[in-house]
Order: C-alpha cells, then structure tokens, then sequence
C-alpha cells in the first residue's frame, strides 16, 4: 500500500471499533493486532507487536503516573483539600468576589493534585457552585472560574496527563512537568485578573456580605498549619527535579508519600480512605496502560507501514509557514478536544503532530505545553466540550447549558492569550527545563 492507504485503513479499524462500543484502548489495541498482521507478515508480525507493545509498559518514566494519581486521591479523600479550601477562604477576608478568588486560588492547588480536569471541575462545581448562589453571585461568577482552573489540572505539575503526553511522545517528562509551571501560574494570574475587571464592571455580581474578621497573627496561624505543608509537598518536587536530585519517578514518590505522612498528622488517614485512594488510582493507571501499550505499538506501525513519513512529507509540501502549520495542528487539537477527552485525542494525534513539529524547528518541550494548553481549551469550548456537561451535571437545578457557555468564554480567551504569549515568548516554557540539573 502507498502511505494514505495505509493510513486510511489503520484509522478506518479504531474508528469502525469505536463506533459499535470498544474502548479507545482497546480499539487501538485492536488495530494494531490487525495492522501487524497485514503489514508485518501474520503471526511473526503479531508476536513481534506485542512483544514492543509489553516492552513500553516496562519503562522507568511511567511509574510517576500512579503515584501522582494517588497523591489527587489522598488528597482528595483524607480531607487535605477541603482543608485548604477552608484555609484560604478565611485568609481572602472580604475581597469582592472573594468566593471567585477563592475558586481560582484552591482550585489551582487542588487541580495540581488531583491531575484530573473533569475530576477537578465536578468536584469544585458540586462545592462551591452552591455556596456562591446561596449569597447571591451571578452565575457566570460561580461557573466561569470553576471552567477555568479544572483545565489547569493538566498543565501545572504534577499532572498524570502531562506524564503521559511527554511518555508517548518520547521526551523528557520532568521537562515537560517543568515548562508547564509558569504558563500554568500565568494563566492562573489571568483568570485571577478576568475576575478583578468583571467584579469592577458588575459590582452586583459577587454582592458583598459579612464575614468575620481574622487577625494577622491568626492568618499566620492558619497558613503555616492549613496551606504551607500542601504547598511544600509541591514546591519540594519541582526543585527536587529541577536540581537532579531525584527522578520525576523518585520525585512523585516522595510527593505521595509526604501526601501520606500529611493526612496521618493531620488525622484525616484512615484504611478505608487509603483503601479507596488506591483503588482510584488503580483504575485510572490501568487505563493509562492500556492507552500506552496500544499508542505505542500503533505508532510503530504507522513508521512501518510508512504512513507517518508519508503524511509528514505531504504536510510539509504545502510550503506553509511553521506558525500557520502550528495553528492548523492547534485548531484540530481544539476541534476534537469538544468531544473526546485528552487521552484518546494524544493517542490518535501525538504519532503524526510531534514528529512534523520537530521538522518545522519546534521545541519539542514548548509544542508538549502548546498542546496541552490545546486539550485544556477544548475541554470548556462550546458547544460539546466535556467540562461543560460536567458542570451541566453537578450545576444547580436550573441552570441552563447557555449560562455555562456564556461563563466560560473569557476563560477561553485567557487560554488563547497564553498561547500567543508562548508563541511570542518561548521562554516561559523553555527556561525552567533549561535550568534543570538532572
């Protein structure tokens, strides 16, 4: 077959196993046991594809997956977040919008644990979302904020997903868990500022109340006990891998246990909760591994098969300028992030978009951010992003799909200019990784 058969019938298998109900892992898997009996010689084909799809499962990088999700789980479940959220509710005093603010500030904590966007925004959806309309906030106050800082669940390290993007797509994971750390805090700094000019322009959509007054010194009090210790746990595996002190395996081991020890002190450990934290964690590894397993022997097949050179070299000949080439890949990325979620558009996308990035100059750790900004967009863009049914289910009774639509659009834009800002200046991504030791 020339390339584009090629092309044209792996794809036509996943997407023939996915319409009549097969899991995407299983529809990769599917295709490539198929695949590598056409085009790799029958059985010896087929033993030669398992044996590379299991030796992938066997490396190093993919053990910080587990234990950063086990640490969201922990985190979750032992009470550490809720714990936080109610410390840096106090601290916020009687700021306008404070509930907003308190949003943005630890639902960024929490997102950086949990690694789960949906996860991420069910659970500060169901909270919070409430609270903010029993006093009185208008509803794209309460559900913008909520939209945003789910998405940042997969930029800000430790995220699982950057993990795995960085692991199918062969480059350094602590360098993508790294360059993801100020565009994650500067889009974080603009929701914040999308907050600050909505509650200037609509001083009655985050109406003023009462709250109690907290002294400086038990503001003190409630840092160092309630939110410096989480926040230690996070500061401790960037520098732990920006100064090659440790793996981003060995880092995300320490991470869940300094989780651990957190929940111990702080009695929120129990066996049920611990119970439950693995075997939450558990099921989404699995997952993971599957979706490893099946992306990597399919991408060994598109090389052998000559589909991903063949499509490569078609891209390349309309002479396109890198920018207009990297805005194509971004709107597809878009495009498919408002109906499938982050892990099957990395499987279908990673083996073609990483490979054609790198013959257009790009660095590999920037276009890694670039995309997972792309995959975070998607999820809250209307009218089918996922996020956006996600709160649709945990929203008020009443709240109509064109409420959280309209609430997530300048989150959007605070997404979209981050991507021109990296695109201006590469730097934002770049020089962390730069200054990693190890």
């Amino acid at each position: 077959m020339v390339w584009y058969e090629a092309l044209l019938f792996l794809l036509s298998v996943v997407l023939v196993l996915m319409l009549i109900g097969a899991p995407v892992a299983f529809a990769f898997i599917g295709a490539n046991l198929v695949g590598a009996w056409v085009f790799m010689g029958g059985n010896s084909g087929l033993i030669q594809i398992l044996n590379n799809g299991f030796g992938s499962l066997s490396s190093f990088g993919l053990v910080p997956i587990p234990l950063f999700l086990l640490m969201g789980e922990l985190f979750f479940r032992t009470g550490l977040g809720m714990r936080m959220f109610n410390a840096i509710d106090q601290l916020m005093g009687r700021v306008p919008g404070r509930l907003s603010y308190v949003t943005v500030v630890g639902g960024t904590a929490f997102s950086t644990l949990s690694g789960s966007s949906m996860g991420s925004t069910a659970l500060l959806g169901s909270l919070l979302v409430p609270e903010m309309e029993r006093r009185g906030y208008k509803r794209y106050m309460s559900i913008g904020p909520i939209l945003g800082t789910g998405g940042l669940a997969i930029i800000i390290p430790p995220s699982a997903i950057a993990v795995l993007l960085a692991t199918l797509a062969k480059i350094d994971i602590g360098d993508v868990l790294i360059g993801g750390i100020i565009p994650g805090l500067l889009l974080a700094a603009l929701y914040v500022g999308t907050i600050w000019l909505k509650t200037r322009l609509d001083p009655d959509a985050a109406p003023a109340y009462d709250v109690d007054s907290v002294p400086l010194a038990q503001k003190l009090k409630i840092f160092a006990r309630d939110i410096m210790p989480m926040l230690s746990i996070i500061v401790m595996i960037v520098v732990m891998m920006l100064t090659g002190f440790a793996t981003p395996s060995e880092s995300a081991a320490f991470g869940a246990l300094g989780i651990i020890v957190l929940a111990a002190i702080f009695k929120g450990l129990s066996v049920d909760s611990f119970k439950q934290s693995v075997i939450g964690a558990l099921k989404v590894t699995l997952m993971a591994y599957l979706i490893v397993f099946g992306s990597a022997t399919f991408s060994q097949l598109l090389a052998f098969s000559g589909a991903s050179s063949g499509l490569i070299q078609w891209a390349i000949s309309f002479d396109l300028s890198p920018l207009l080439m990297l805005l194509a890949m971004f709107l597809v990325l878009l495009a498919l992030g408002t109906f499938m979620e982050a892990i099957s558009i990395m499987m279908i996308t990673v083996p073609f978009f990483f490979p054609l990035a790198q013959s257009l100059g790009f660095d590999q750790i920037w276009f890694a951010i670039i995309t997972l900004v792309a995959l975070e967009v998607g999820f809250s863009t209307p009218p089918l992003g996922l996020n956006l049914f996600v709160m649709k289910g945990v929203a008020p009774a009443g709240t109509t799909m064109r409420e959280i639509y309209m609430a997530s659009i300048p989150y959007i834009i605070c997404s979209l200019i981050l991507v021109g800002v990296m695109v201006m200046f590469p730097g934002i991504v770049t020089w962390l990784p730069g200054l990693s030791v190890g």
